[in-house]
């Protein structure tokens, strides 16, 4: 599958390195350091291309910026009519410590509102990037860490799903995109578990439900 990856921070980097080794064709865009970009496409095998560039032709495509960068790369994205985009964003502050919106919206439902005609689903954001790598290696143990996913494109969530399982996450559906308006302050509690207490960041998490 050919996966444009909007963001070579933490999350696209890893997330990136990962689908590339899984045999993906990755396209690495968006940076301030173009030689970074460079760099970490060579480790992962990928391609660094521009914005426009990694998202012609792809299958999906992986949103992870800062939220204060969000209006600039959907302005070299363009319309992503009839893609399937990703979005791991949290709508934070400068400072990474505030949420900018909600709770009557959110993050999610306003990418939505930017660019109508894409088939948005969310999901990676409730789960810090440092998990990544251990999570893939462990991949063929059972049972697998739960990643909270949803949207309301049934076909972007499959094959959301598919990319979410490659890493090694068993996805769990969470319902519509307006869902995000309870998981993007969820995603602040594990930030806080995975960066604020003891015990390292690569925090994974399972819900169970019991009977009886």
């Amino acid at each position: 599958m050919r996966i444009g990856i909007l963001g070579s921070g933490l999350m696209g980097a890893k997330l990136g390195r990962i689908w590339a080794a899984c045999g993906h064709n990755v396209k690495f865009a968006y940076t301030r350091d173009p030689a970074k970009l460079a760099r970490l496409a060579q480790d992962a095998g990928g391609a660094a291309v521009s914005v426009a560039e990694a998202v012609d032709g792809a299958a999906a495509v992986l949103l992870a910026v800062h939220w204060s960068r969000i209006h600039d790369v959907l302005d070299q994205a363009g319309e992503l009519a009839a893609m399937i985009v990703l979005n791991c964003c949290v709508p934070l502050d400068e400072s990474n410590t505030d949420l900018v919106v909600g709770t009557s919206t959110s993050g999610a439902e306003e990418l939505a509102s930017l660019r109508p005609k894409a088939r948005w689903v969310s999901c990676f954001n409730t789960s810090p990037s440092e998990s990544f790598a251990p999570v893939f290696a462990r991949k063929d143990d059972a049972p697998r860490p739960h990643l909270l996913i949803y949207g309301d494109d049934a076909g972007a969530k499959e094959v959301a799903g598919g990319l979410i399982r490659d890493v090694g996450f068993e996805p769990l559906e969470a319902g519509s995109l307006r869902t995000a308006r309870f998981v993007e302050p969820f995603a602040m509690i594990t930030a806080e578990l995975a960066y604020g207490q003891p015990g390292g960041p690569a925090l994974i998490y399972r819900f169970e439900k019991l009977n009886g």
